[in-house]
């Protein structure tokens, strides 16, 4: 058989292997054809092109690209069906934006050409399709966007793209690709691949800018570190322990994104500000968006501020108004390297104080602990409980994908990167998504998604329960079934505690009920799955759960909490 003419998608395909790109997460439609030829030729001849995967809906493609940058660190690409597709993608997207990942995102667009070269249009659907600025869904959301228009731009455009993507602060960008133009023959392979082009450095904490923090640091009675972001780079997790125990520094994960410090540590303060915050003379925010509520927590009269991170304005964010008396513009871990010596240097005298935030530390875990054994001596299990009882399935291996009120005050993480959470856009359906991405980039480790029955929903389950068997992913899903929306309940009982509203109890609007069997959906698709009413059958139903994934079938765990939070634990954005 002759060779037949190369395509233009065979050079893109090559582009994308070139900039480092290991998966395409693909949620294929008409657009896709000449991507498709261009992979069957690339297995034909065994070129090295991304891995191919086909995921059955834009949301969960996003997530899972979303979940394995934030284990590997390493930007993927998602391909989805123009217009429709790409806005199907758009609440994931405005997750990963939010969380400044790195993501290629591409679409195919509507065929230009009515009739003609090969990839005009032939299909019905070519013609509604078209959009006047198909971009301009998600302008708001990417860094960069961008539509391909001729095949000897592949090379330059990928690069362009990679590049921004990854630059400080990193961030999705957006490329069309309109089938014509991927389908075009070309006499010879485009530009030769290159290496990436070397990117800019994370901004760098200046000298001065150390120094005066390292004195306010040591002139100060309580200073706190409040974080959410903190621990992306897992090496900054470890640089703050350290740095918080040999000074004496609190710390508070408040809506944590990532696992800024183990709750076994002696300066870790539990996930409230508020009593701290309150006697605190210092206060870094760290890697921080929100780092408080201005209408329920306040600060000490006279407390200095520091804003610190790679995006410490959140200039993205259209009205953001926490004080700072010094912002420091740069990346965390140099930052964290570089305090240990200039505090050193300064020598404060932080005994009293490493004691007094040690003998709390020590007295919120022993409150933890009766909370849990009181809830698990009950009749209906709660969320505290339910945390609790994954403390006997969760190893120094286990990744935890919490997209509800997972606490590490119930079940302790200790390894850097064994915790993610949420993005600070709650766009619900992530969680299942991205525990599948990290489980394809961590295949030795167990996976848990710690998920709402809102989120579980939103998740498209059958699409997820789909990738999870076919592409050998299994992970394990915990649903804390409240049967609502929580988030929606709080927010109402909060703004009218006193209201017709909270006679009902915050109910309406937000009722899921009645409940699905959601441990079925699992089975449809051959993994295990278990109900659960009664806190004293959790422990075993979760061992065996986790024994099931182990094994390599996907799990869910359905645990139905009626009541709702014990404790106090806040309700986090989902339901």
């Amino acid at each position: 058989m002759t060779a037949p003419p190369r395509i233009a998608a065979e050079d893109y395909l090559d582009a994308l292997a070139a900039q480092g790109i290991e998966h395409l997460f693909c949620n294929p439609g008409t657009d896709f054809a000449p991507i498709v030829e261009a992979f069957a030729r690339a297995a034909r001849t065994n070129r090295a092109v991304p891995k191919p995967m086909v995921i059955p809906h834009e949301n969960a493609a996003v997530a899972m690209a979303h979940g394995y940058t934030m284990v590997t660190g390493r930007p993927q690409a998602v391909m989805t069906h123009t217009n429709v597709g790409t806005a199907n993608a758009i609440n994931a997207l405005i997750d990963a934006a939010r969380d400044r990942i790195p993501m290629l995102l591409t679409s195919g667009r509507t065929p230009v050409m009515e009739s003609g070269p090969s990839g005009a249009r032939n299909v019905y659907i070519h013609w509604a399709q078209e959009m006047f600025d198909q971009a301009g869904m998600l302008r708001e959301v990417v860094k960069w966007d961008y539509e391909l228009r001729r095949p000897d731009q592949i090379t330059d455009v990928v690069a362009r793209a990679m590049e921004l993507t990854t630059a400080s602060p990193a961030g999705p960008v957006y490329l069309s690709l309109p089938r014509e133009v991927l389908g075009t023959a070309v006499e010879a392979p485009g530009a030769v691949a290159r290496a990436p082009r070397a990117r800019p450095a994370a901004p760098a904490p200046g000298a001065e800018d150390v120094a005066r923090l390292a004195d306010w640091i040591a002139q100060a009675r309580m200073p706190l570190i409040i974080t959410g972001s903190l621990g992306r780079d897992p090496a900054e997790n470890t640089a703050l322990a350290r740095l918080a125990e040999r000074f004496a520094l609190a710390v508070v994960p408040f809506n944590p994104r990532y696992h800024a410090l183990s709750s076994r540590h002696p300066m870790y303060q539990g996930g409230d500000p508020g009593p701290l915050l309150a006697e605190a003379d210092l206060v870094l925010v760290w890697e921080t968006d929100v780092p408080w509520y201005p209408d329920s927590h306040r600060l000490a009269s006279g407390a200095r501020v520091v804003q610190i991170g790679e995006d410490p304005l959140y200039a993205r964010y259209p009205m953001r108004s926490f004080p700072s008396d010094l912002t420091l513009r740069c990346a965390s871990l140099p930052l964290l390297e570089a305090l240990a010596p200039a505090l050193a240097a300064r020598a404060p005298e932080v005994t009293a104080r490493r004691g007094a935030l040690a003998a709390r530390s020590e007295a919120l875990r022993a409150g933890w602990a009766a909370e849990a054994a009181r809830d698990g001596a009950g009749g209906v299990c709660t969320m505290t409980w339910l945390n609790h009882c994954l403390r006997g399935i969760v190893d120094a291996e286990t990744i935890v994908v919490s997209e509800y009120s997972f606490r590490q005050d119930h079940c302790p993480l200790d390894a850097p990167g064994s915790l993610f959470g949420l993005s600070p856009a709650g766009g619900l359906g992530w969680g299942l998504g991205a525990a599948l991405g990290a489980r394809l980039a961590a295949p030795d480790k167990l996976v848990i998604a710690v998920l709402g029955d809102g989120a579980y929903m939103f998740a498209n389950p059958t699409a997820c329960h789909f990738v999870g068997a076919a592409h050998r992913l299994p992970v394990l899903t915990v649903i804390y079934n409240n049967t609502l929306y929580g988030a929606v309940r709080r927010s109402t009982l909060d703004m009218y505690p006193d209201s017709i509203a909270a006679t009902e109890d915050g109910r309406r609007l937000a009722e899921l009920g009645p409940s699905p069997a959601y441990e079925r959906v699992v089975e449809a698709h051959g993994g295990h799955g278990e109900l659960v009413a009664h806190p004293a059958e959790l422990p075993a139903a979760l061992a065996r759960a986790a024994a099931a994934v182990r094994g390599g079938r996907q799990a869910v765990v359905n645990v139905l909490c009626p009541g709702g939070m014990s404790g106090g634990m806040s309700e986090r954005r989902t339901g």
